[in-house]
C-alpha cells in the first residue's frame, strides 16, 4: 500500500482546501493500484481557518452584527469549538476580497473585529483564535481597539475613529478603564516588523490599492502610533515579529488584546497532528493557489516542508500557479512541484477549468512518484 497524506491550503478563489484534497487524492488513486490517501486541509491564520478548524473538531457558528471593511453595517459568522475556543478570520470583516473594486487601506477598518470580539466574550468564549490573514486593512488594529473601548486623539484633542489614513494624526491613546481580558492567539502567516522597508505597508499594502505616495504616507502613520503606543501603553512593537501582519494589526492585538503571536501553520499542525499523520505517510503532498518566495516564509507549505523534512518524508507541492522566486521553496526541502497554469489565464477561465486542471497536474505528480503503477 502507497500512503499518501494530502495536506494543502485553499487555492484562494478557486477551491477550498477540502476540495482540493479530494481532486489531488481522486487523481493519485486512479494512477496508482493500492493508493491510500489522508486528507488534511490546512490554512495559515487567513481565510479557511475556522472551516479547517471546523473539519479537526466539529464547533457550530454564531453570526453577530458587524462593521464592513469600509464601516457599513453588516451581519458576520465566527466558529465556536467545543472546548469554548472561538475561532474568528479577520478576513470575514475585514477581507481583502469584500473590498472589491474599492480597494483602499487608507479608509479600510478592523472595526468589525472588535463587535466580533466583545460578541464573542459575551457568548461564554473562554478564549479566542485570532486568524490574522487576508486583510484589506493598514490601521495596526486602532479602529478594532476603538471598538473595544480605546480612545484615539489628535493634538487638537479630538477623539478619532481610526482608520489607516488617521494614523499619522494620533498623538495620545487612553486605554478603557476595563480592558479585554479574554486570552487571545493569533494565527499569523508573516513576520513582518510594523514598518519600515520590510514593514506592513511597504511590503503588503500595494496588493490592498495602494500607489508609491500612499505607501509612504501609511508606513508613516504606522511609525507615528507605534511611538504614541510606546509613550502612552508603555509597549515598544517597533521591533516584534508579526507586528506587521494584516496591516499592522499584529502589533494592535499584542497592545491592545494582550494577544500571542503565533505563526498560523504552526498552530493548526499541532491541533491537526500532523506529526502523527506524516510518520504513516509515504509521500506527503502540500499546495496552494500561486507557489512563490512568500511560500517559505511562514504559510502552509513552509510548515509542511519544515516537519517533514525533520521526519526524513519527501514532500512535493500541487498548485495553481508559479510565482517569483517559487524555487526558493525546493531550497527549502521542496521535493518537486507540479502547476496547473503554466501561462497567464483571466481568472474567470480559470476558474471554469480549476478541477481539471488540478486532477492534470495529480495525475501527473502520481505518475512520477516512484510509486507502483
Amino acid at each position: 500500500m502507497f500512503n499518501v497524506l494530502i495536506a494543502p491550503d485553499s487555492f484562494k478563489g478557486t477551491l477550498s482546501a477540502r476540495e482540493v484534497c479530494e481532486i489531488i487524492g481522486q487523481g493519485f488513486r486512479d494512477t496508482i493500484k493500492d493508493c491510500n490517501t489522508e486528507y488534511m486541509p490546512l490554512a495559515d491564520g487567513g481565510e479557511g481557518l475556522c472551516s479547517c478548524m471546523e473539519a479537526i473538531f466539529g464547533g457550530r457558528y454564531t453570526e453577530a452584527p458587524a462593521k464592513g471593511v469600509f464601516g457599513g453595517d453588516m451581519t458576520a459568522a465566527y466558529l465556536m469549538l467545543p472546548d469554548g475556543t472561538a475561532v474568528i478570520e479577520t478576513a470575514s470583516v475585514a477581507g481583502l476580497p469584500m473590498a472589491g473594486e474599492r480597494k483602499n487601506p487608507e479608509t479600510a477598518t478592523t472595526r468589525g473585529l472588535g463587535f466580533l470580539i466583545k460578541h464573542a466574550e459575551k457568548s461564554g468564549a473562554k478564549r479566542i483564535l485570532l486568524g490574522l490573514g487576508g486583510s484589506a486593512t493598514n490601521d495596526c488594529g486602532a479602529g478594532m481597539a476603538y471598538e473595544l473601548g480605546y480612545r484615539f486623539f489628535s493634538e487638537s484633542g479630538e477623539i478619532i475613529c481610526p482608520s489607516g489614513k488617521d494614523l499619522i494624526s494620533i498623538t495620545k491613546i487612553v486605554p478603557p478603564a476595563q480592558k479585554p481580558s479574554i486570552p487571545v492567539t493569533c494565527a499569523c502567516d508573516v513576520d513582518n516588523p510594523l514598518y519600515g522597508a520590510d514593514g506592513a505597508a511597504f511590503v503588503f499594502a500595494p496588493q490592498k490599492g495602494a500607489d508609491e505616495d500612499m505607501v509612504k504616507r501609511l508606513d508613516s502613520g504606522l511609525e507615528n502610533i507605534a511611538r504614541v503606543i510606546d509613550k502612552d501603553l508603555g509597549a515598544d512593537v517597533s521591533a516584534l515579529p508579526g507586528a506587521g501582519a494584516a496591516g499592522g494589526l499584529g502589533a494592535g492585538a499584542k497592545v491592545f488584546l494582550g494577544a500571542s503571536l503565533r505563526r498560523g501553520i504552526d498552530i493548526i499542525l499541532d491541533y491537526a497532528h500532523f506529526t502523527a499523520a506524516a510518520e504513516k505517510a509515504d509521500l506527503i503532498i502540500t499546495g496552494e493557489g500561486r507557489l512563490d518566495s512568500q511560500s517559505v516564509q511562514g504559510k502552509v507549505i513552509s510548515g509542511v516542508v519544515s516537519r517533514a523534512k525533520a521526519l526524513g518524508k519527501k514532500t512535493i507541492a500541487i498548485c495553481g500557479c508559479a510565482g517569483n522566486g517559487w524555487e526558493t521553496a525546493l531550497d527549502a526541502g521542496l521535493a518537486g512541484a507540479y502547476f496547473c497554469v503554466n501561462e497567464q489565464r483571466p481568472m474567470e477561465d480559470i476558474i471554469k477549468t480549476c478541477r481539471a486542471d488540478l486532477y492534470a497536474a495529480a495525475v501527473k505528480a502520481a505518475k512520477e512518484s516512484g510509486a507502483s503503477l
